[in-house]
């Protein structure tokens, strides 16, 4: 990922090395990482247990909010694709016990697709 496409928030794979080290102190014994897309400095990580909503922020990125939820948690979730005036996609997450979703905007040509399938085979299995 080029460093226009992290302005444009264009998504990406992550590097699986990089997140095995910062997600050392995270994951619980028997959790392991599956897979996981970067949008500019926020990440989205899917591990065997639970997703991962890794947050960003400040100048410098050293401020960091993990939200951790469980698949089991998640009641439902919804994908808005682009279109051809409307240039983002959206993911929505619904959690039991809140009423409004956690959003994420991806661009155009982001993968979000694969985040949507990736999802999808664990909230379903």
């Amino acid at each position: 990922m080029g460093f226009l496409d992290g302005l444009m928030g264009n998504a990406s794979e992550v590097n699986r090395e990089k997140v095995e080290r910062e997600l050392e102190d995270i994951l619980v014994p028997g959790e392991d990482f599956q897979s996981g897309y970067k949008v500019l400095r926020d990440l989205f990580i899917f591990t065997n247990k639970r997703l991962i909503l890794i947050d960003k922020q400040g100048m410098t990125g050293k401020k960091v909010d993990y939200h951790s939820i469980p698949y089991k948690s998640i009641t439902h979730f919804r994908v808005e694709t682009a279109g051809s005036f409307d240039l983002d996609s959206e993911l929505k997450i619904w959690i039991s016990g809140t009423s409004e979703p956690i959003g994420k905007t991806f661009k155009k040509d982001s993968p979000i697709h694969e985040v949507q399938q990736t999802l999808a085979g664990y909230v379903l299995s």
